[in-house]
C-alpha cells in the first residue's frame, strides 16, 4: 500500500515560494513512487530510468531523440540506457539504413514493469486525492498542463 504520511509539516511550507514547494513535492511524491515499486519487485529502477521508459512506452525512438527530450546529461542517459538493458527492460537496435544510430524500445518485460508501475502511481494519486480532494487533483493537473509562456 502507498502512504503520504511522509509529508513536509505543513508548517514548515507555509515560508517557501513557489518554486521550493514544487520542488519539495515532487521529490516526495518521486521518492514515495519509487520506493512503491521497489517494495514489491526484486529489479531496482530509478526515477531517472522511469522517466527515460516513459519517453520509450510504445515508441521506438533513436538514442538522439532521448537525449534532446529528457533534461540529463547526454553521458548519464547513454549509463542509463545500459543498465536498462542489463536489466532486460529495453532492446537497444540498430536503426535501419544507419550504422551509425541506434534506436530503443522497452521489452515485453519492460512494458509489463510500466503498466505495473503506472497502476502504483495511479494508487498514489488516489491516496493523494484522499488527502486534499479529487476536485482538487484535477485542478492541480489542469494547471500543470498548462503552457506557462516562461521558457
Amino acid at each position: 500500500m502507498i502512504g503520504v504520511n511522509q509529508l513536509i509539516p505543513t508548517s514548515e511550507l507555509q515560508n517557501l515560494d513557489l518554486i521550493d514547494l514544487l520542488s519539495e513535492r515532487h521529490t516526495l511524491v518521486r521518492r514515495i513512487s519509487e520506493q512503491a515499486w521497489n517494495n514489491q519487485s526484486e529489479i531496482h529502477i530509478s526515477n531517472s530510468e522511469w522517466y527515460i521508459m516513459a519517453r520509450i512506452y510504445k515508441r521506438k525512438p533513436n538514442i538522439a531523440y532521448i537525449t534532446k527530450n529528457v533534461e540529463i546529461s547526454r553521458q548519464a542517459i547513454h549509463k542509463f540506457i545500459n543498465k536498462l538493458a542489463e536489466k532486460r527492460l529495453v532492446e537497444i537496435k540498430n536503426v535501419e539504413n544507419n550504422k551509425k544510430e541506434k534506436c530503443i524500445q522497452l521489452t515485453a518485460f519492460g512494458e509489463e514493469c510500466y503498466v505495473k508501475n503506472e497502476a502504483l502511481k495511479a494508487q498514489l494519486e488516489n491516496k493523494i486525492a484522499e488527502k486534499i480532494g479529487t476536485e482538487q487533483v484535477k485542478l492541480l493537473k489542469d494547471l500543470l498542463k498548462l503552457d506557462w509562456d516562461i521558457v
